[in-house]
């Protein structure tokens, strides 16, 4: 025979003779499993559907005006969050069920079996959502799912409200700090332009300027240069030409009002001719002006050295008249001056002058023409400077210009919010309670309970023949005792005995028979308790 079909026989055999512990283990396991099967507190179920309607009309009308979050992202987020300790916390307050906790380990207990007690199903992509909640109190089940509906809808408004605040006062915030800053960039744009104001103008006036600069100077020399020649020649032509004395004057009752004794002819000149060059310099220009305060100094130069020479003229006529008195045999009058000498000398300062004017005149268009080349010089790098700063500048405007209308559409989004028409919550189906228990199922259990109870029975047996074993063969006894069998003895079945194995046979069936009768009784009277709910 095959060892594990022996073997497998032995075990059998074994379980058998050890069958009334397994049915005496068996009742036991069923009795308590029918008590605790009917003992089980019936649990009735509350449950509610909402719906979130994200499809508002406001929403493409307000398309670009408004802030408009994914809200159905939001409202799936919430319902994967809903069931968190914070809210349970809330959820317990709110239903009153804190008042069955006496201490904060019951109170955790509490929170914790709701916790695994509420389902929240339904279909994200519908927006349509289910809350379940199963209690043996009919009146705490519907308080709980109500509490939890609550709380579902005010966290889908209350945390998309808190959100726009926040983001309010982040703009504002930020608003203030670019409203400092663009003041700050005005600023140093005002001072740099104010600072430089005389450098900017147009590329082409700059060039006008220089080029009308360097036309005048260049006129100017070129009068300068005739100037000093004609000045020259007058030098030359006075440097050869010879004085002719005419006679002295007398020292007569007039001369002391003499026009030649209160004037020196080559100063005269140049003083005449300063006088008619500043007139036409103040037709054009004002006192300031470098030319006209030149001018007016020469000119009082030229006065001072005239009235020295006419004092000194004076002191030597009047030496001369002494000299006359003193030796009356010199000649009472000479030659003083030559007429062509005189004119010669006359045209030498107005030459002079004139040249004094001219040089004038260059230094001053050559002093604009350096000062105009510099600016242009400088112009690319000022305008360098002043790109950066408008950059700067054009940089803060726009971020705060975008503030701006970022508020402005927060503000719009609040305002959106506030209606309530972004997401509108719909109770399609209000908290309801079942009127009939939807837990535990007691007909299930029970043939679990009678399943348990056999398995049990089988166990027991198997167990109990190993702790006492019997052996049932030959081989079973060589295997275990590893030792030859010399013989066996075989048991004589007679009337008694086989009379004795009915009885046990009866009782053991019997008493499965009851097992099952019993589980039977049980298993109609849950049938006849359902159909009379």
């Amino acid at each position: 025979m095959n060892p594990i079909i022996a073997e497998t026989l032995d075990y059998t055999r074994g379980m058998w003779r050890r069958r009334f512990v397994g049915l005496t283990a068996a009742w036991l396991v069923g009795v308590a499993g029918l008590v605790v099967v009917m003992v089980i507190p019936d649990k009735y179920e509350a449950s509610a559907r909402v719906y979130v309607d994200t499809q508002s009309v406001l929403k493409p009308l307000m398309s670009g005006l408004a802030v408009q979050p994914n809200v159905d992202l939001q409202i799936a987020m919430i319902s994967r969050t809903l069931i968190t300790r914070p809210n349970m916390e809330k959820l317990v307050r709110m239903a009153d069920l804190d008042l069955e906790a006496k201490t904060p380990e019951q109170r955790d207990a509490l929170i914790d079996k709701i916790m695994k007690s509420i389902q929240l199903g339904g279909s994200p992509a519908d927006n349509l959502y289910v809350i379940n909640y199963r209690d043996p109190s009919t009146d705490k089940a519907k308080r709980v799912v109500d509490s939890l509906l609550s709380i579902f809808v005010e966290s889908g408004l209350g945390d998309k409200r808190r959100d726009t605040q926040k983001a309010q006062q982040f703009i504002d915030q930020q608003i203030q700090e670019y409203e400092r800053r663009l003041q700050e960039a005005e600023r140093r744009l005002k001072d740099f332009k104010l600072k430089n104001l005389s450098s900017f103008g147009g590329g082409d006036n700059a060039i006008s300027a220089m080029t009308a600069l360097e036309a005048q100077a260049s006129t100017a020399r070129i009068e300068l240069r005739a100037a000093i020649q004609s000045r020259d020649a007058l030098k030359r032509e006075l440097a050869g030409e010879d004085p002719v004395f005419l006679p002295e004057p007398t020292d007569g009752p007039g001369q002391k009002d003499d026009p030649f004794m209160a004037s020196v002819p080559e100063l005269d000149a140049r003083i005449d001719t300063l006088k008619k060059n500043l007139d036409e310099l103040l037709r054009t220009y004002t006192d300031q002006h470098p030319d006209v305060i030149g001018t007016r100094r020469v000119l009082a130069d030229l006065e001072k050295d005239r009235d020295k020479q006419v004092e000194e003229k004076k002191a030597a006529y009047a030496a001369k008249a002494a000299a006359r008195k003193a030796d009356p045999k010199r000649a009472t009058s000479s030659l003083d001056r030559n007429p062509v000498y005189q004119q010669l000398k006359l045209s030498l300062a107005e030459a002079e002058a004139n040249t004094a004017a001219l040089k004038g005149k260059v230094e001053e268009i050559e002093s604009k023409l350096s000062q105009v080349r510099n600016t242009a010089r400088l112009k690319p790098e000022l305008e360098e400077e002043l790109v950066q700063l408008n950059r700067d500048y054009a940089v803060q405007k726009s971020n705060y210009d975008n503030l701006l209308s970022r508020r402005e559409s927060a503000m719009m989004t609040s305002q959106l919010e506030q209606s309530s028409s972004v997401a509108d919550f719909r109770i399609i189906d209000p908290p309801r309670v079942s009127n009939k228990p939807v837990a535990p199922n007691r007909i299930l259990l029970l043939g679990a309970a009678f399943g348990v109870a056999l398995v049990a029975g089988v166990f027991a047996s198997l167990v109990y023949s190993q702790l006492f074993p019997v052996f049932h063969s030959v081989r079973g006894l060589r295997r275990a005792t590893q030792r030859p069998v010399l013989g066996t003895v075989s048991l004589q079945d007679v009337s008694a005995t086989r009379k004795r194995k009915r009885l046990s046979n009866y009782a053991f069936f019997g008493g499965i028979a009851g097992l099952v009768a019993a589980f039977g009784s049980a298993l109609a009277v849950l049938l006849l308790i359902m159909r009379t709910a």
